[in-house]
């Protein structure tokens, strides 16, 4: 049996020296960085430096994988792709597999292999990685851009405008048409399922911070006994390196108010399992080896596939996250407050992830607001 390109090309995790923080590489069938090395190479280490997630960057370096396979395939250089060989990258994205080498007929009829919104993370790393490429002095043209003088369509005007007003900016021109995704939350009723199906007071604890507190399950597994202010009812979220990878995405330190009943329930686990572990994490290997090791994501996404085939609910731990913002905008606290609890750079990603209302929630609005009482003309 033959083995394709993509196949020899394989993204790898590597440790980075004096850090505790993985990044990643793209190596070829012997084991060695893919040609050319040097762009590749700096650009992921220069992403791990700027303390980019590793998820980021393991997702860039998958991004890059693929494109130098699409190159390969064409023999183009890098340097030296035109806008059009980007055109023939987004259709060659859509194959399936076994039709990119041009070796077997793919029916138009057949479904886009990549949805549209992948293809977009895959442009945006392309222009990521161009734009750093060109800020380094490489020679890539006019690739991804298109040149506009700022402040034309629209308001917006960047840094420095005053001193290059006159002078073209480079943006993004390729990008496909994507419908946008609604966050999948869970009701009151499903939740309660996945808590009630948990048979041990650690799990039962972790899913009920998710649901009340709405942060990250990266978030949630870094959590320190000091960061739990009992007689306050709040969490503190702490940007730190964990070790067991746990992340928090949030770059600032927040502190998230929480119910009495989620108090209690700590203070049941405490007493109930964790006992006399000597540990400074919250949740730990409490019934495996290591015992009193910080729990990872392999071990909540075991916990995860048990749940679901206890409760027949498919779901995974960012829907509650999810689920308690939705709650939280429905029962009417202001979008900024949400924001700050999520740990959101700003209202505007909150808005752009949130900020959606079904019928149902429309018209709960509109008969709060008294919109189909009193009315000025009958019919």
């Amino acid at each position: 049996m033959s083995i394709t390109l993509e196949e020899q090309v394989q993204v790898q995790r590597v440790a980075m020296p004096a850090s505790r923080v993985p990044s990643w590489t793209v190596l070829g069938d012997d084991d060695a960085p893919v040609e050319p090395i040097e762009p590749i190479e700096r650009y992921l280490a220069y992403l791990t430096d700027i303390e980019r997630s590793p998820n980021t960057v393991k997702a860039y370096a998958h991004d890059l994988k693929d494109y130098w396979v699409f190159l390969e395939h064409r023999g183009l250089d890098w340097r030296e792709v035109r806008l059009e060989d980007i055109g023939e990258y987004v259709a060659w994205l859509r194959l399936p597999p076994t039709g990119r080498d041009g070796q077997v007929a793919v029916l138009p009829s057949l479904q886009p292999h990549v949805a549209g919104s992948t293809i977009n993370r895959k442009l945006s790393a392309l222009a990521a990685f161009y734009a750093y490429q060109a800020r380094h002095g490489v020679d890539v043209g006019e690739l991804l851009t298109t040149w506009q003088v700022p402040g034309r369509r629209g308001g917006w005007k960047p840094f420095l405008h005053h001193i290059s007003k006159d002078k073209p900016q480079p943006s993004r021109m390729i990008t496909v048409k994507a419908p946008k995704k609604l966050p999948r939350i869970l009701t009151v009723t499903e939740m309660q399922s996945i808590v009630d199906a948990c048979d041990r007071l650690r799990d039962r604890f972790l899913w009920s911070l998710l649901w009340d507190s709405g942060c990250r399950i990266g978030e949630a597994l870094g959590l320190r006994h000091a960061d739990i202010a009992a007689a306050e009812r709040e969490i503190v979220i702490v940007p730190r390196v964990n070790d067991n990878g746990a992340r928090s995405k949030s770059r600032e330190q927040r502190a998230v108010p929480v119910s009495t009943e989620l108090i209690r329930l700590w203070g049941d686990y405490l007493h109930g399992e964790y006992g006399d572990v000597d540990s400074d994490y919250v949740f730990v290997n409490l019934f495996a080896e290591p015992r009193g090791q910080a729990l990872s994501y392999p071990a909540v996404y075991e916990l995860v596939k048990r749940l679901r085939r206890r409760t027949g609910i498919d779901f995974d731990p960012h829907w509650c996250r999810h689920s308690a913002a939705t709650r939280m905008l429905r029962d009417g606290v202001p979008i900024e407050v949400v924001s700050k609890v999520l740990g959101h750079s700003s209202v505007t990603t909150t808005m752009s992830v949130y900020g959606h209302l079904t019928a149902e929630d429309a018209r709960r609005a509109l008969e709060n607001a008294g919109w189909f009482t009193g009315r000025e003309v009958s019919w």
